[in-house]
C-alpha cells in the first residue's frame, strides 16, 4: 500500500545563462517536484529542448486513452515550438518486445495452430477443450464461482456471487477502482464464452463463431499447455505482430493530426547498445548477475552512493502490486534478488521467450531499460523533458531514472545525477471512474471512434484542451457539450468573418471599435499568462471564446476591417498552434481552419443559386408581389451557365449545376401560371425553402438568410444539423400531440354517440329493479320495495342526461 510519508529528494533548477537571449517566463508543472518550476533548457543560447517521450506497446490497436496521452503530449509540444519559439528536438520509443508483446504474440501464434487442428479433432473435443479453458479462467479470475459449473449455468451463479460489482458497488467497500472493472470485464468474458459454448453445443453458430466468442479464454489455456515449446528463436512469432500494430498506430495519430517524432527508436533495434548500458552499471557497482543470467538493479548500493530512488513517487516504492505490474507478466520469482524491490535490467530467456546474446547468456532487455539506453544514445547525459502517462511514473519512470543516474554517474564517485531535468505526465482518460485501458478491455480504439463518427480528430483536441493535460478526464455529456460548443462558436465566427472580409474592401482609414480593441488586447495577455502557467489551455480555450462574444456584440460599424483581420488572423493562429487545423502553418494568412467554406468548384453555381434565390425572395416579400412578368424578366436577364476562371470538372459541378438548372426550370413553369401576385409569392417562397432545406441541404450547403443582406452561403456543420433535427423532432412532437388530442375527441365523440343509442326509458330496466313507470324510471327494487324519493331524484337526473344524447343522437341519424 502506497504511504505519503516519503519526501520527494532535492530537484536541481537548471543555471540560467545570463548572456544568453532572454527565456519566456515559462513553468512547468514538473513530476519530479510536484509543482510549477522555470523552465529553463540545457541549450539557452539555441533554444533547443531535448525531449524523450514513451512511446506504445505495440500488440493491440491504440484506444482513446492512448489519444489522450498522444494529443495532449503533441499540443505541449506544438505550444514549446510555435509559441515559445523553443528548437524541439523529440525522440519517442516504440515498444516491440516485452512481456505483453511475448505473451500476445504466442498465445495468437498458438491459437492460429489450435484452429487448424479443430476440423481433424473434433466437435466433442473442441468443446472438452473449451470447458477446460473456462474453468482454468474462473479458477483464476472469479474465484467466488464454484469450480467446473456447468457453462449453462454460470451467468445465473455470476449474478448471484458478484450482484454488488454488477450493481456498481464494490465488493469490499469504499470507493469503484480498477479491481472491479477488471472483475466487471472477466465477467463479460465468461459470460460471452460460455453463452457461445452452450449454442455451440446445439448447433446454434458456427464454430468461426464459437472461436471469436471463446478467444479471450482459450489464449491463456493454449499458453500454459504449449507456450514453453514454441521455438522463441523464430522472433517472426512476434515480429509480425509488433509491425501490424506499429503501422495501425502510427495511422492513428496521424488521423489525429499529431506530428511525427524527429527520431523513433525500436527495442528490437537497439540490442546491442542495451546489453552495453546494462554492463555499464553492473561496471558502476549498481547492478547484480544471478545465476540464471539475469542482471538486476541494486537499489541499496544505488542509494549508498548519494543517490535517490524514487524520485518521482517514492511513497509507492514498496506498493508490491506496482512493482510486479512493472516487472511483467513472465518473470519468475528469485530468491537471488537482494530486495523485492530490486528490478530487472536484464532477464534470462525461459523456453518460449525471444532471445539476444548478452555476456550474461540468452536474454532480453528489462521493460525500464529500453528507454534509459535509447534516450541516453539520442539525446546524452541530460535531457530537458521526458514523458509520458501518468499510470508510467511508478515503477517504469523511476526505475528508468535511477538506472539513467546509475549509468551516467562515474564509477567510484559519491554522485548524484540528474538525467531529467522536467517530467510532465499525461493525466488519464476516464470511462465511469475508470481509467481506459487495454487490460480492462474498456476501451474504444481510435480508428473504432473516427470510423463510426463518435469524434472527429478536432473534436476530441477540442476536448483534451479544454481539460488540460495533466489532470485526468472523464468523458462527460458537459464536457462533450462544452467541446461542441466551442467548435460551433468559432465555426461562426470564421464564416462570418471571411464573409465580411470578402465582400468588403480594406479601408485606408480603418474604425476601431474600442471594446473589441480592448478585449482583443487582454486576451492576448491572458493566453500568454495561461501557456507560461504550465500550458494552461482551458484559460485560453475561454479567452477565446469570451473575444468572439464582444466580437459577436460590437456594433461592427464601428470595427473596421483591419481590426476584423487582425482578431481573425490572431485567433487562426492560436487553433493553428494547437493543431486543430490539420497541417496549416501558424503563420498562416488565410482565416479559419479546414470545414468552413464551400467547395471552389462549386461557388460560381452556388452564388448564382443565391443571388436568383434572394432576388426572388425580396420580390415575393414586397408589397406588389410576384408577377409572371416579372418571373419571365428575370429568366431573359439571369445567366443560367455561371463563369468560372477554372475549367470545371463535368462530375464535380453537376449537383450544384443540377439546382440551378431545376430552379430555371420551376420559374419557367411559374411564369406561365394565371394565379395571382400573393399565390404567386407564395409559390416562390416555398420554392425557395425547399431550395435551402432539401435541395442545397442535401449537398451539404446551406443558405442562411439574413436581414437586408444577401444569403450567407456556407456548409452544413453539426451544429446546424443538430438544430435542424431538434427542429424536426419539435414538430414531430407537436404533431403527435395534436394527433392524439383529435383522436381523444373522436373517441370520445363515438362513445357519446355509443351511448346515445340508447333508449331512456330502458336504461334502468335491469334485475336491479322490479317495477318502472311509463318513462322507465324505477318505481320498486328488486325485492318488491318503493324505490326512496332520494334515488328517485339521482336516477331521474341520470334518465334527463341521457335523454338528451339520445335526442341528439336520433336528430344525427335522421330519426327524430
Amino acid at each position: 500500500m502506497a504511504t505519503l510519508s516519503r519526501q520527494q529528494p532535492p530537484w536541481q533548477l537548471p543555471p540560467q545563462h545570463t548572456s544568453d537571449a532572454p527565456l519566456p517566463p515559462l513553468k512547468i508543472w514538473n513530476s519530479l517536484t510536484r509543482s510549477k518550476t522555470p523552465f529553463i533548457p540545457l541549450d539557452q543560447s539555441n533554444r533547443r529542448v531535448t525531449w524523450y517521450a514513451c512511446g506504445p506497446t505495440v500488440y493491440d490497436d491504440a484506444h482513446l486513452g492512448h489519444a489522450r496521452n498522444y494529443v495532449s503530449t503533441d499540443i505541449v509540444r506544438r505550444i514549446m515550438r510555435d509559441y515559445f519559439k523553443f528548437d524541439v528536438e523529440f525522440v519517442m520509443n516504440i515498444t516491440d518486445i516485452d512481456d505483453k508483446i511475448i505473451l500476445r504474440g504466442r498465445q495468437q501464434h498458438l491459437f492460429e495452430e489450435y484452429k487448424d487442428t479443430q476440423s481433424k479433432i473434433g466437435k466433442a473435443q473442441v468443446e472438452a477443450d473449451c470447458r477446460a479453458a473456462l474453468n482454468a479462467y474462473i479458477s483464476k479470475n472469479l474465484t467466488l464461482l464454484p469450480h467446473e459449473l456447468p457453462p449453462e449455468q454460470l451467468s445465473g451463479q455470476i449474478s448471484e456471487k458478484y450482484a454488488e460489482v454488477l450493481e456498481g458497488k464494490t465488493l469490499a467497500g469504499g470507493v469503484l477502482s480498477d479491481k472491479e472493472a477488471k472483475l466487471n470485464m472477466h465477467i463479460r468474458t465468461v459470460r460471452a464464452a460460455s453463452k457461445a459454448m452452450v449454442s455451440y453445443a446445439k448447433d446454434g453458430i458456427s464454430l468461426e463463431e464459437l472461436n471469436h466468442h471463446v478467444q479471450d479464454i482459450l489464449l491463456p489455456y493454449l499458453d500454459s499447455l504449449y507456450g514453453p515449446k514454441i521455438d522463441a528463436s523464430d522472433h517472426s512469432i512476434f515480429t509480425k505482430l509488433t509491425k501490424k500494430f506499429e503501422d495501425r498506430f502510427t495511422e492513428d495519430v496521424r488521423a489525429l493530426n499529431c506530428l511525427d517524432p524527429d527520431v523513433i527508436t525500436r527495442v528490437t533495434e537497439y540490442g546491442p547498445q542495451i546489453v552495453d548500458f546494462v554492463g555499464k552499471v553492473l561496471d558502476n557497482n549498481f547492478a547484480y548477475k544471478t545465476s540464471d543470467g539475469s542482471v538486476y538493479f541494486d537499489i541499496k548500493s544505488f542509494e549508498a552512493a548519494n543517490n535517490s530512488y524514487a524520485r518521482l513517487e517514492p511513497w509507492n516504492r514498496n506498493d508490491k502490486d506496482l512493482q510486479a505490474d512493472g516487472e511483467g507478466a513472465l518473470t519468475k520469482k528469485t530468491s537471488e534478488k537482494r530486495s523485492d524491490a530490486d528490478f530487472a535490467l536484464w532477464k534470462s530467456s525461459k523456453p518460449g521467450e525471444p532471445s539476444w546474446p548478452s555476456p550474461w547468456g540468452g536474454g532480453r532487455p528489462g521493460w525500464h531499460i529500453e528507454c534509459s539506453a535509447m534516450a541516453s544514445d539520442k539525446l546524452g547525459g541530460r535531457i530537458d523533458i521526458h514523458s509520458g502517462g501518468i499510470d508510467l511514473a511508478f515503477p517504469h519512470h523511476d526505475n528508468e531514472i535511477a538506472q539513467s543516474e546509475a549509468y551516467w554517474c562515474e564509477k567510484g564517485s559519491q554522485c548524484s545525477h540528474q538525467w531529467v531535468n522536467y517530467f510532465i505526465h499525461i493525466g488519464h482518460l476516464s470511462i465511469q471512474g475508470s481509467k481506459m485501458s487495454k487490460s480492462l478491455k474498456n476501451f474504444t480504439t481510435i480508428r473504432e471512434a473516427l470510423g463510426r463518427g463518435d469524434w472527429t480528430p478536432r473534436g476530441l483536441r477540442i476536448v483534451f484542451l479544454l481539460g488540460g493535460w495533466r489532470e485526468g478526464i472523464e468523458i462527460t455529456d458537459d464536457l462533450v457539450k462544452e467541446g461542441s460548443s466551442w467548435e460551433d462558436k468559432l465555426n461562426n465566427f470564421f464564416i462570418k468573418a471571411n464573409d465580411v472580409l470578402e465582400n468588403q474592401p480594406l479601408d485606408k482609414d480603418d474604425t476601431v471599435n474600442k471594446d473589441l480593441e480592448k478585449a482583443f488586447a487582454q486576451t492576448k495577455e491572458n493566453t500568454d499568462h495561461a501557456l507560461c502557467d504550465s500550458f494552461n489551455t482551458a484559460s485560453v480555450m475561454k479567452s477565446i471564446s469570451e473575444l468572439i462574444s464582444v466580437y459577436n456584440l460590437a456594433d461592427k460599424k464601428t470595427a473596421g476591417l483591419r481590426q476584423i483581420l487582425d482578431v481573425a488572423r490572431w485567433i487562426t493562429s492560436m487553433v493553428n498552434i494547437f493543431g486543430l487545423n490539420g497541417t496549416a502553418a501558424t503563420n498562416n494568412s488565410s482565416i479559419g481552419w479546414s470545414g468552413i467554406g464551400v467547395p471552389e468548384h462549386a461557388k460560381p453555381w452556388l452564388s448564382s443559386v443565391s443571388h436568383l434565390r434572394d432576388d426572388l425572395r425580396r420580390t415575393a416579400k414586397s408589397k406588389d408581389g410576384v408577377t409572371t412578368i416579372l418571373i419571365q424578366d428575370l429568366l431573359s436577364k439571369f445567366e443560367f451557365e455561371p463563369k468560372s476562371n477554372d475549367t470545371p470538372d463535368e462530375a464535380t459541378i453537376k449537383p450544384y449545376a443540377r439546382v440551378l438548372s431545376s430552379l430555371e426550370s420551376e420559374l419557367s413553369s411559374l411564369s406561365t401560371s394565371v394565379s395571382s401576385p400573393k399565390d404567386l409569392s407564395k409559390q416562390i417562397l416555398s420554392l425557395c425553402d425547399r431550395i435551402r432545406d432539401v435541395d442545397l441541404w442535401n449537398l451539404d450547403i446551406y443558405l442562411e438568410d439574413r436581414e437586408a443582406q444577401p444569403a450567407l452561403i456556407r456548409p452544413v456543420t453539426r451544429e446546424l444539423r443538430a438544430a435542424k433535427e431538434a427542429a424536426r423532432l419539435k414538430a414531430s412532437e407537436e404533431a403527435e400531440t395534436k394527433r392524439r388530442a383529435k383522436a381523444e375527441r373522436e373517441k370520445e365523440a363515438k362513445e357519446k354517440a355509443e351511448k346515445g343509442k340508447l333508449d331512456p326509458k330502458e336504461m334502468f330496466r335491469t334485475e336491479e329493479y322490479s317495477a318502472w313507470d311509463e318513462e322507465g324510471l324505477p318505481t320498486r327494487d328488486r325485492n318488491g320495495g318503493e324505490v326512496p324519493k332520494s334515488k328517485g331524484k339521482k336516477l331521474r337526473k341520470e334518465w334527463e342526461r341521457q335523454q338528451r344524447l339520445h335526442e341528439a343522437w336520433k336528430r344525427e341519424n335522421g330519426l327524430a
